[in-house]
């Protein structure tokens, strides 16, 4: 596999992978959560690096997503207590872990080739490295498979409890008043939200894995009604900004993970832009529509009244 594709695939598995529960993040209103786990996973790949000494071991990966889900256990707990109100919790937890992932990252793992810079933006351009052989053939990067595993997993997941996470998301109340765990499922799609977001932490960094994550999902909400047609759509708007991205830092020779953050902005502005004009072309002929009923009414009110005379 050359290294242009590997790219290629690796950046739309990876945006893939985040959108999928990404559409449940926005609709949840959970963004900022989102980013707090992002921030909190570097304390836990740190952890996870100490016990290992291996940056690929699956153990980093557990050790972050946990780290990820204290911020969400961490928060609720806050909220619950009435001691902090509104995103207060995120504000408390998240960047007292992230700073010290940051400082453990500076003073005792300088040796390692895991810099402040990597963890912020992440680089995909690198992350093909190194390549999967079988039998003589380079099949592709190693970490793509780990990627297209996440990303398995994440529509299984969907897939399994769809009706359960839409319940829940929609109408949390009724869905208790049904019977089904809310608490629980909350808890395990938040995990998943972090084994995600540690998985593309290589490619895309803790800033920018936020953009894969909450933007796509965000731009279908726009201009869908349905949950179906939000998760097609998102999964579209992903694909379509990693390819995207990469031609552009191919072009301007940058970054592929920022490249593909400034596109899904770009694309939101415009959906966001083309919706308002569409709502205000949709009201002004509502408008016309009721003026011009409102004439006819008269006029043949008129009429009858002539005709009367």
């Amino acid at each position: 596999m050359s290294y242009v594709l590997g790219v290629i695939l690796l950046a739309c598995v990876t945006a893939l992978a985040c959108a999928i529960p990404g559409v449940f993040v926005v609709l949840r209103k959970n963004s900022m959560i989102v980013d707090g786990i992002a921030h909190a996973v570097l304390p836990g790949i740190i952890v996870g690096y100490w016990l290992t000494h291996n940056l690929d071991s699956p153990i980093l990966i557990l050790g972050a997503a946990i780290a990820g889900l204290l911020v969400v256990l961490g928060n609720e707990w806050l909220s619950e207590t009435g001691l902090l109100a509104g995103d207060a919790p995120q504000g408390l937890i998240f960047p007292a872990l992230f700073a010290g992932g940051i400082i453990l990252v500076s003073m005792d793992l300088q040796h390692v080739h895991l810099d402040t810079n990597a963890v912020l933006i992440g680089d995909l351009n690198l992350s093909v490295f190194p390549a999967l052989v079988v039998n003589g053939v380079n099949i592709g990067p190693q970490y793509l498979y780990t990627m297209l595993g996440v990303l398995v997993v994440n529509i299984v997941f969907v897939a399994v409890f769809y009706r359960h996470l839409k319940l829940s998301t929609f109408d949390r109340q009724f869905a208790d008043v049904l019977g089904l765990k809310t608490r629980l499922l909350n808890t395990a799609f938040m995990f998943l939200v972090s084994v995600t977001v540690v998985a593309a932490f290589k490619a895309v960094g803790a800033v920018l894995v936020i953009s894969l994550l909450v933007v796509p999902a965000a731009t279908a909400q726009l201009i869908s009604q349905r949950l179906s047609t939000m998760i097609a759509l998102t999964a579209t708007f992903a694909v379509t900004g990693a390819l995207a991205g990469f031609w552009i830092a191919y072009g301007l020779d940058t970054g592929t993970s920022a490249a593909m953050a400034v596109f899904y902005g770009i694309l939101f502005v415009t959906v966001a832009v083309f919706d308002k004009m569409m709502t205000r072309l949709r009201r002004r002929r509502h408008a016309n529509r009721d003026q011009n009923e409102r004439h006819i009414q008269t006029r043949t009110h008129l009429e009858r009244s002539a005709q009367v005379r």
